[in-house]
């Protein structure tokens, strides 16, 4: 699609785009994401990523005096099984200006000349968007239709939470943030990179295993490198491999402290974090056959010598049994003893539900693509 206008007044444009051009691409490559107090980071490979998205990204930016001073993008999906099956739109790459981040009470200045009332309006006309996925030209979306905008917040961000509560989201589930490590991984003999031949078989085993998660979708499950144990010639355990790179500018607490400032000192542990090119590999999709957990570890450890890591993330909804299984059955690194991660926040836009219809969402565990994190 070309760049079209959906909003327009006073010198203020709108704009949806299915590609990143350079005024984007700029915003996204200096743009440090969090806030002050958390995790501070930004991404170091947005273009890369862009592209793996395809034709189901688009970003909706704001323009002042035909220059782009903000952005998102919209990832397309259809994403759940049965009662959680439904189109949805995930949010990204947020990086707007001042006028779009709420003020608290104690600073909110009052708005009186027309000039901040017509921002505010503009403001208000944007942030309503969030209600008309049919607007981003996805083909097959109506007015009418059933759909989910999702986006993952950092719970401390509270400039994130005013906007994305301005634009009717409501929070349902909470995720941690779980990193695996070694200073010299090895391989193990029972793990093997998934054939070709054997991805559509993956894919189904990983629906079922995800049945019962909202936001889960097979699109990316098997995207990046897809690694396999086996026992006696059967799938048992599985992680999806994808590459990640931020840098670092900050981490909360006492132990972010030492992970930023201590451990880029020490030799050994230079191997696991650097804060200015933080490598590591995204584990998503991870599949393991009910009470065979402790494979988890050989299986993570040979991904991560295969391709040449020591640190692994992945995030998981911290009320789901899985996450208490891999915490406790799984050992997992002497960086995930130390990380002192904030949790995550999953918030949703419903359009066009019922009450009852979106309950599921608030009891069901949320599906925290690692893909999308990165």
């Amino acid at each position: 699609m070309a760049e079209k206008t959906i909003l327009n007044s006073h010198g203020l444009e709108v704009r949806v785009s299915d590609e990143a051009n350079e005024g984007i691409l700029d915003i996204l490559n200096h743009t440090v994401q969090g806030s002050e107090g958390g995790l501070r980071f930004s991404l170091q490979n947005p273009s890369e990523r862009i592209k793996e998205y395809k034709n189901k990204i688009r970003f909706v930016s704001l323009y002042r005096k035909n220059k782009v001073t903000g952005t998102l993008g919209a990832c397309f999906r259809i994403t759940g099984q049965d009662n959680l099956r439904f189109h949805t739109t995930y949010i990204r790459y947020f990086a707007f200006n001042a006028v779009y981040q709420s003020e608290t009470k104690v600073r909110k200045k009052e708005k009186t000349s027309k000039s901040d009332q017509s921002e505010e309006s503009f403001k208000k006309r944007t942030l309503d968007l969030f209600s008309k996925p049919h607007l981003l030209d996805y083909p097959d979306i109506s007015e009418s239709d059933k759909h989910i905008m999702y986006a993952f917040v950092e719970s401390m961000n509270e400039r994130s939470k005013n906007i994305v509560h301005q634009a009717g989201f409501e929070y349902i589930r909470s995720f941690l943030t779980v990193a695996f490590s070694r200073f010299s991984p090895k391989k193990d003999n029972r793990v093997t990179k998934l054939e070709q031949v054997e991805k559509e078989k993956m894919k189904s085993i990983l629906l079922d295993h995800y049945r019962g998660h909202s936001f889960y979708n097979t699109d990316i499950s098997v995207s990046g490198t897809y690694y396999v144990l086996k026992e006696k010639g059967k799938i048992v355990a599985g992680v999806n491999t994808i590459h990640g790179l931020y840098r670092i500018y900050g981490m909360p607490g006492i132990w972010g402290w030492v992970i930023m400032k201590v451990l880029p000192r020490m030799p050994l542990f230079k191997k696991l974090f650097l804060p200015d090119h933080f490598r590591y590999l995204v584990f998503d999709s991870i599949y393991c056959v009910p009470g065979k957990e402790e494979l988890l570890g050989p299986l993570f450890e040979s991904a991560c010598a295969s391709e040449s890591y020591n640190t692994a993330l992945t995030w998981l909804d911290d009320r789901h049994d899985f996450y208490d299984k891999l915490r406790t059955r799984v050992k997992m690194g002497a960086l995930n003893r130390m990380l002192n991660a904030k949790p995550g926040l999953v918030y949703a836009r419903f359009i066009n539900f019922t009450e009852s219809e979106k309950e599921p969402f608030y009891n069901a565990p949320a599906y925290v693509s690692g893909y999308d994190m990165t």
